[in-house]
């Protein structure tokens, strides 16, 4: 029988942890799909005295397991990356038992715990279910290579792009965020201030990247573009796109797509990658399609929905 431990990660894991998320991302879509940095961002962002777990024999890494809270609301995010079943098996009972207490922490009598995988991860999709999970959702990861049609206009609307500094816009657009996914999958409302510690929490992030629509003037549509494909794909990533709904329908969305992806092709990028909830309030998948995108990846949210006590 196999015998391991278990201890809380820091950050100088990163390298190691990358190394075990790297190898299950390959057995399973061929690829890693995240880079080194995208793990020592992970780990930043993450309580790790208390919401993070390595398993380990000796100096191997078996397993690694965290849950997330999404700002004070009762919707956790976890996941699981393990080597072998009994790895998994702890690391499972662990992510759900710190969701419960989460929840409880923030007050909420039940817990919405959620977990990504990759549609093509039948092992993952068999443990989720076996665990009471059940699909919620898929996002679609899109992409679109170069060169990228040219940007198209829209009657009386114009355009503001951001900067570090420029925090006026960063709170009209943090304002358009808000209202504009509010009805979306997994939304949690956040301050302005929070909403920015979470956009910088990421390495990637780029306030250079922001564009404010405005129709007449007032406040239309936003789009936050990122590095986050940069390094292992070259390709810019659109982190958000947001119109407000009495907006819609108007081309504002595909306007400020066709600006972030003429942005990413002058940086010398070979294209925009995005992802979209494929049970989307808005027609949001339709419009990617329209603007040339086609979809690349398919990553599902299993749910589950249970007491916190």
């Amino acid at each position: 029988m196999s015998t391991f431990d278990t201890r809380r990660p820091d950050v100088a894991d990163a390298e190691a942890v990358h190394d075990l998320v790297a190898e299950h991302d390959t057995a399973v879509i061929g690829r890693p799909d995240m880079t080194r940095a995208d793990v020592a961002d992970l780990l930043g962002e993450l309580d790790l005295g208390n919401d993070s777990w390595l398993v380990h024999e000796g100096d191997r890494i078996l397993g690694w397991g965290w849950a997330q809270r999404q700002g004070d609301s009762d919707n956790v995010e976890v996941d699981v990356r393990a080597r072998n079943q009994p790895a998994a098996d702890l690391l499972w009972d662990a992510v759900t038992e710190r969701a419960r207490r989460l929840a409880r922490e923030a007050g909420h009598p039940r817990v919405r715990i959620d977990i990504a995988v990759y549609e093509q991860d039948a092992a993952m999709r068999a443990a989720a279910a076996e665990r009471g999970f059940a699909p919620a959702t898929s996002f679609h990861r899109m992409r679109i290579d170069f060169p990228a049609p040219v940007p198209v206009t829209v009657p009386g609307a114009s355009l503001e792009a951001g900067s570090p500094g420029d925090i006026r816009l960063m709170r009209t657009a943090h304002g358009v965020q808000q209202e504009g996914f509010a009805l979306h999958f997994g939304f949690v409302p956040r301050t302005f201030e929070e909403w920015v510690e979470v956009m910088e929490a990421s390495s990637a992030n780029d306030w250079n990247q922001l564009l404010l629509a405005r129709v007449d003037g007032e406040p239309a549509a936003m789009l936050l573009g990122t590095d986050h494909f940069v390094e292992d794909e070259n390709c810019g990533y659109v982190r958000t796109l947001a119109v407000l709904p009495r907006f819609r329908g108007r081309g504002l969305g595909r306007m400020l797509l066709g600006h972030a992806f003429a942005a990413d092709e002058r940086r010398g990028r070979v294209g925009t990658i995005l992802h979209v909830d494929s049970n989307n309030t808005t027609p949001a998948l339709g419009l990617y399609l329209s603007a040339g995108m086609r979809p690349v990846l398919a990553i599902d949210v299993w749910r589950k929905t249970v007491s916190a006590s």
